[in-house]
């Protein structure tokens, strides 16, 4: 077994100086079937896209969450926000999701596949867990992306708590709420290159 590192604790994280993050500018909310065709073809060429995606918050007990309600992609340059209320915007993100010859990254996204076969009716393709990158290397499962920004590049990914628990099913998202998607997209595309990994061939 090789050597366990240990990720630096929340008192260390919060003495880094900040991550820096995508701009409003460099983001775009993709609710209509029209942006769902321009979008895809802004990222359709692309060999590796960040990937998140996030639900609304269930409270009650045995509530079933009928998320992701938003999906979301990233390049180095630009990330899209897809509200799946739209068909063609459901249609655009499972074309991205299935398409095996695009390398998707993130942390975490056990829950998130499954959230995808039940809502879109495709199974990701070349999907990159990058907390299991980590785990190769010698540290813990649940890295995340907090942990990963701090390791890779010694700063601190700041995330809102506020919209972490926001409605993520609202039709009209917040400039809070786009920045925080976009940006854990991004981060994750960031760590992934920064890690000098390749595109995956096929899904894991």
């Amino acid at each position: 077994m090789g050597e366990r590192f240990p990720t630096p604790s929340r008192e260390e994280i919060a003495l880094l100086e900040p991550f820096e993050r995508i701009g409003i500018d460099r983001v775009s909310l993709v609710s209509t079937g029209s942006q769902a065709r321009r979008a895809l073809d802004a990222l359709v060429g692309a060999a590796v896209l960040g990937f998140d995606t996030e639900s609304k918050p269930t409270f009650a007990r045995n509530e079933l969450s009928e998320g992701p309600h938003i999906v979301q992609l990233a390049t180095l340059e630009h990330a899209y926000v897809f509200q799946l209320a739209e068909s063609g915007c459901r249609e655009a993100v499972a074309q991205l999701l299935s398409a095996q010859g695009l390398t998707k990254v993130g942390f975490g996204l056990g829950d998130d596949r499954r959230r995808i076969v039940s809502k879109l009716g495709v199974e990701p393709q070349a999907v990159v867990d990058l907390n299991d990158i980590f785990r190769r290397n010698g540290y813990r499962t649940d890295m995340g992306v907090r942990g990963a920004t701090a390791v890779v590049f010694q700063r601190r990914f700041i995330k809102s708590r506020k919209a972490t628990t926001s409605n993520w099913a609202h039709p009209r998202l917040s400039e809070s709420q786009l920045l925080y998607a976009a940006n854990d997209a991004w981060a994750a595309l960031r760590i992934y290159r920064a890690l000098g990994e390749r595109p995956a061939t096929a899904a894991p």
